[in-house]
Formats: structure tokens, sequence, C-alpha cells
């Protein structure tokens, strides 16, 4: 009985000049055209290779030769690599232990395609953020208003349904300056509307000033910050330069500050609004005027606490005698 022998090794495959070249383009042409490795070959099952003149096949027994009854490994592999290729295109390694050729390269014709160059994010194209101090530093009060509504400087941008620019008379006698937008101000884009707002317009009505004709109403920040908290230090140097450059426009004869926030921001102190309160400030404009300010309880506050009124019409009084 003769020894089992191994296949001898398999040729490299035929590619035509096209796919030649494909291979080329992904490096793979000297892996795929070189012959396959030893230990990579298939061996013959040593049954297959014993013909029936070498083993006579007894007469009382008819035995089915074993090649004949299931191909061989190789063959197999590249039926069911045909079939892989057939249905997703995406052929499987061959069995001789190669990088399969994609099957984009066997179908593709044309010459191939050259590499597109990668794109580096260049950040000097992108033209710097213009600080606001900047950008408000010539507008006029409609462009102010258009750079309020536009303004995207701190996160509270994101949040928001209107930038609350400010609403009243122009030019005006009074500037009364809140501390930031609520919810009914964020939904409708105007400032102390509700029931703090009729307040306000009641508490004005009382010493002949009316928003129509002689108040401007405005506040430190322009969008409502969530659940309505106290601004952040980093939101209140984004947005208190649309303040400066409304009291540079607006030269009111006095300013109305309601709130312990929007009085410490303007007058930049972290006194209490019972220290504030009932006296005469004085703020001092970039041309270098002094505009009088009186601080005040914040509307909302007097809702809560009724008993404040009394404090708070002293301080109206106090402004309208300036």
């Amino acid at each position: 009985m003769s020894l089992p022998s191994t296949a001898p090794a398999p040729a490299a495959p035929r590619v035509n000049p096209l796919q030649r070249i494909w291979l080329r383009e992904l490096g793979m042409e000297r892996l795929w055209l070189r012959p396959a490795p030893v230990a990579a070959r298939v061996a013959v099952d040593a049954q297959a290779v014993v013909s029936k003149t070498v083993l006579p096949v007894a007469t009382s027994v008819q035995a089915a030769p074993v090649a004949e009854a299931s191909p061989p490994p190789v063959a197999t592999a590249a039926v069911a690599e045909v079939r892989a290729e057939s249905r997703s295109e995406a052929p499987a390694a061959p069995a001789s232990g190669r990088q399969a050729i994609p099957a984009s390269i066997l179908t593709r014709t044309g010459p191939p395609p050259r590499p597109e160059p990668k794109v580096v994010a260049d950040d000097t194209a992108s033209a710097p953020r213009i600080p606001v101090a900047e950008a408000v530093k010539n507008a006029n009060l409609d462009e102010l208003r258009e750079q309020v509504v536009a303004c995207t400087a701190c996160g509270l941008c994101q949040g928001r349904r209107h930038a609350v620019f400010g609403q009243g008379a122009t030019p005006t006698r009074w500037l009364v300056v809140g501390e930031a937008p609520g919810e009914q101000e964020d939904r409708q884009g105007h400032p102390f509307v509700g029931r703090s707002g009729q307040l306000l317009d009641s508490m004005l009505a009382a010493v002949g000033m009316s928003r129509e004709k002689d108040v401007f109403i405005t506040n430190v920040i322009k969008c409502r910050p969530p659940g309505n908290r106290n601004p952040k230090p980093e939101e209140i140097a984004a947005c208190s330069p649309y303040l400066m450059r409304q009291i540079a426009l607006l030269k009111p004869e006095r300013i109305l500050v309601l709130g312990r926030f929007a009085a410490q921001t303007l007058l930049g102190t972290d006194a209490t609004i019972g220290n504030l309160r009932g006296r005469l400030h004085s703020l001092k404009t970039e041309e270098g005027t002094e505009i009088p300010v009186v601080v005040s309880y914040h509307p909302a506050y007097l809702l809560r606490s009724p008993s404040e009124k009394a404090r708070a019409w002293q301080d109206l009084k106090l402004a309208a005698q300036q």
C-alpha cells in the first residue's frame, strides 16, 4: 500500500490587468499573488487517493469511494466563496489562508480612483468671536436689540424661548432695572409681565409715570436662568455690556433698581438690599456723567411680603424727588 501524499501547492490565482492595479493600490499584490505557505495547504484525505485498481473491492461488499462521496475541501471552500460573493458581495477568506480580493475590485471597471486628501480642520479659517463689549460699542438701540436677540455669549441662550431686550419709552425719564426674565417674560419676550408687571405698573402710576411715556424697563440678564435661579458670574459678565450700552443710549434722568441681585450687580457691591435702599446712589457713565440710582424691592417680593409695600412707596417718592 502506497503512503498518502499531499496535494501540490496551489498556483497563484489569475487576475486581469485591472484587478492587478486594484491589488497594487490596496497593497495586496504581493500578498495575493505569491504562493500559499506550506502550512496553509490542504492535505488530501488518504482514502481519496486510493484507486479501485490498488485496493480491489471485495465481491461481497460494494464500497463507495470516499473521494466521490464528499468533495475535496478546496472545492468546498471555493463554492462557498462564490455563493457568499454572489449574495452579499463580501467574499469569505479563501481556504489557502490568503486575504480575499474584495468584490468591489472584481466588479469595478475603469481606472482606480485617486485617494481623497485628508481634510484637516483649520481653526484659523473661522473668524474669532468678537467680545460683547466690542460688538455693542457703536450700536444704536435697534442694532443693540438685534444683538441681544441673536446673542449666544453664554449658556442661557440654549434654554430660552425669547431674549428679553426691554420695553418702554424712548427717550425715557426713568430706567427701571430688574434682575432677569421669569417664565412669563421668557414666553412673551417682554419685561415685567404677569402679576409682577401689573404691580410695577401700579407703583409707577402712583407717582405719575408709565412705561408707555416715561419709563423704559429692562433687566440685568436678558435670558431666563433655569428655574429662575440667580445668574452665574460668567453670565453676568457676558450680559452686562448690553445693559451698560442701554444706559448710554437712553440717558435716563434716574435709575430705579428692583431687587438685591440687580442692585448688587449695577452698583458693584455685596451689601444687602436693606442697607442699599432708603438712600441715593450714583452711577457714573462712560461719558463721565452721573445718574442718580434708587434701590427698592422687587415686585415679586412685594407680592410675597405685602407689608413691605410701604417701604417701596418711600423708595418711589425718593426717586420722584430727584
